[in-house]
Parts: structure tokens; C-alpha cells; sequence
């Protein structure tokens, strides 16, 4: 292709990329499969320089709120989140430029890998806007099948035969949609949304949490056995904190999963906890914090204390009760090993909680809301969510 058709196919490949971002990962969850005309594009594309640029657009539309949202988190200006959203994009673009080639016959080979690469550590890290997401729409309950017909549907949007594979992904489309129903709440469970703000987790004061006990006995009534409380709902969890709330529960049989944060001399842990009129216990530890503003691991290098730990790998279902549960806290809505290697060992149900106050004026909190519930539909899971706004 000469170079004065190069600039402007370069041009109307970037637009089409950052629309598909936008509509794609607007939080509407059946609108997910629009994020399926990324690797189409990738595909497309003449120039590994085309390739780049289509998936920075892609990616960069996609995670859009980011600045808004870390300039909201530190309260101060926006130039931060700039840095950190394109910073994040960077392993995004150089993965699928690094794997793009000319070569039809290794292309689909290619794409496959960059999307495994970008599902798990370390680029996994900030694998957000992953389009194997969209096969809890156009696969819902199809479980661990649907994940291979997806594999083999995006190696099929790379090559020649890509307008058939589209075609028969619309029809799957339109058809879910038809008969789209969203995940079931597990029987017995009831989540909290809290309207907060900054203040939840932070004022940590005897009367913020006497009203939000007073919140879980409202909503502990008509047989509900299990509230779930959002992200670092109980601030610091201390024998204190854990008294307080254990003597709360004596006159209910509720229990209470709560998100707190447990601290030490070397750094923190993001968790979930357990609490009825027995005791309080640990129940989750989060297996990856926000890179950056929460997970630090460089501060270990110049031996500093400080930041959250991930536990990467580490309990990926928690028993509570008769049944098994996938927990997944806020960031780890947004990636894709996470929930999968939940997903290995068969949960009953999940439970997603999170704290988006920072997020207003964004559609993160719906896009996590959205790429939960087509995980939870891809598997045919129970789901119940808890978030702070």
C-alpha cells in the first residue's frame, strides 16, 4: 500500500478501534461482543506501526475513565491518571504488535497467543478490556465449551473467513439477546449497595458502624442467612471491630461478608470477612489489588514498607456455609484469570464486591458490574454484588 493511501487507512482504523472501545466497554453488558471487532481490525491491518495504533486505540477508549478516576481517588489533577492510563496501555499495544504479522497462515496462532499473554500474569495484570469477555453473551451457560467456541470464533476473526465467523457471531448475538435474563441472586443472600462515598472505609468511627448494622439487620429479614458488605466496608479489621460487630450478631442468624482491610509492619491485605455470633474470620484474601495504587511490589525493592499484597494464585474459592464461593474484589472484575481459575473449581456461586466512589462520572463500576455478570452467565452462576458509590 503506498503512503498516500497508508495515513488516512490508518487514520479510519484508529477511529473504528476507539469506537469499538467505547461502545464495546460502555458497561452495557450486552454490548460486550462489539469488542469482538478489535481482533478483526488487528487482522487488517497492513503495518505492524497499523497494528499498534489500532490496539492503542482500542484499549485506550476502553479503559477511558481511568484518568478522571485517579485524579477523583487522589484528589488532585488529572496529569497522574494520564500517566498511569497510558502507562497501562503500553503492554496492551506492544503484545499485539510484537505478535502481528503479514503471514496469513500464522496469524490466527499469533492472535490466540497475545490473547493467552493477556490473560494471565504478568501482562494479565492489566488485561482489561479482554474480548474473550463477550462469550458470556453469545454463550451463556455453555460453560467451559463456550470458552473454546470463543477461542476458535477469534482465531476465525483473523483470517480470510472472517465475515462468516461475524455473521454467525451476530446471529448468536441477536439470539441472546432475545432471551437474556441476567444472573439469579443465591437463595438465602442479599447484597448492600451503599451511596457513601469516600467516607465508607475511612470513617471508621462507633457510630459508622452502628449504622451500617443497623443496615444489615434491615436487610438480614425474609430468610436471608447471608448480607454481603462491599470492599473495606469494615475499615481496619481489629479484635475491636470483630467484637463489636460479633456482638451485633447475637440476636440475628445472619452472617456478614464484609470487605476490611488487615495491616501489618510490612503492608496490607485487601479481604474479605466472615462474621456471625460464633466469631469473625478471614474469609478471602484479594489476589490482585490495583496495580499502582493499592499493589506496589517495587517498594520492596528498596526495602520499603507499604502497599497491598497480591496473592495472585492463591484461594481461588472460599467454603461459606453449605457452598463454595468465587470471591472477586473490584480490579479483579475487570481482568480475565481471576474468575477462570475460580471457575476451575466449579463454585456455587460468586460474590463481587467493590467500592467505585472514585469512579463517578465514569463507567468503570458498570463495566465491572457488566463483565461479572457475563462471566457469571458464561457458567451459569448465582451472583451477588456489593458496592460502594
Amino acid at each position: 500500500m503506498s503512503r498516500d493511501y497508508l495515513r488516512p487507512a490508518l487514520l479510519i482504523f484508529s477511529s473504528i478501534a476507539i469506537a469499538i472501545g467505547v461502545v464495546g466497554w460502555s458497561g452495557h453488558v450486552l454490548l460486550l461482543p462489539v469488542a469482538l471487532g478489535f481482533p478483526v481490525l488487528w487482522s487488517l491491518a497492513q503495518t505492524r506501526l497499523g497494528a499498534a495504533l489500532v490496539s492503542a486505540g482500542y484499549f485506550l477508549a476502553a479503559s477511558r475513565g481511568l484518568p478522571q478516576g485517579v485524579a477523583a481517588f487522589y484528589s488532585s489533577e488529572i496529569w497522574p491518571g494520564l500517566l498511569l492510563w497510558l502507562c497501562a496501555s503500553l503492554s496492551f499495544v506492544v503484545v499485539h504488535a510484537v505478535l502481528w504479522t503479514k503471514n496469513a497462515r500464522t496469524r490466527p496462532f499469533r492472535y490466540l497467543l497475545a490473547a493467552v499473554v493477556m490473560a494471565i500474569p504478568p501482562f494479565g495484570i492489566t488485561g482489561w478490556a479482554h474480548p474473550v469477555t463477550a462469550a458470556g453473551v453469545l454463550f451463556p451457560g455453555w460453560g467451559w465449551w463456550g470458552i473454546g467456541l470463543m477461542t476458535a470464533g477469534l482465531a476465525g476473526l483473523v483470517t480470510r473467513i472472517w465475515p462468516a465467523v461475524a455473521i454467525a457471531f451476530a446471529g448468536l448475538w441477536l439470539w441472546s439477546a432475545a432471551i437474556w435474563t441476567g444472573p439469579k441472586l443465591p437463595e438465602g443472600w442479599q447484597g448492600v449497595d451503599l451511596e457513601l462515598g469516600a467516607s465508607l472505609g475511612r470513617e471508621a468511627g462507633l457510630q459508622r458502624h452502628r449504622d451500617m448494622i443497623a443496615t444489615v439487620r434491615g436487610a438480614a429479614g425474609d430468610g436471608t442467612r447471608y448480607v454481603v458488605l462491599r470492599e473495606t466496608a469494615l475499615g481496619f479489621w481489629t479484635p475491636t471491630v470483630a467484637r463489636l460487630w460479633m456482638s451485633a450478631s447475637g440476636d440475628t442468624d445472619a452472617t456478614v461478608i464484609a470487605g476490611a482491610t488487615v495491616l501489618d509492619a510490612k503492608g496490607y491485605d485487601n479481604v474479605l470477612v466472615a462474621i456471625d455470633r460464633k466469631g469473625g474470620r478471614i474469609l478471602y484474601r484479594e489476589r490482585m489489588p490495583v496495580p499502582g495504587s493499592m499493589w506496589q511490589p517495587w517498594r520492596s525493592w528498596f526495602r520499603e514498607s507499604g502497599g497491598a499484597r497480591a496473592d495472585f494464585f492463591a484461594n481461588p474459592i472460599v467454603p461459606i456455609g453449605a457452598g463454595r464461593a468465587a470471591p472477586l474484589i473490584c480490579y479483579e472484575q475487570l481482568i480475565v484469570w481471576p474468575v477462570l481459575q475460580s471457575m476451575l473449581h466449579n463454585p456455587d456461586f460468586v460474590v463481587a464486591v467493590g467500592n467505585g466512589w472514585w469512579t463517578e462520572g465514569t463507567s468503570i463500576v458498570s463495566i465491572q458490574r457488566a463483565a461479572t455478570t457475563a462471566w457469571t452467565e458464561l457458567f451459569a452462576k448465582p451472583l451477588v454484588i456489593a458496592f460502594n458509590t
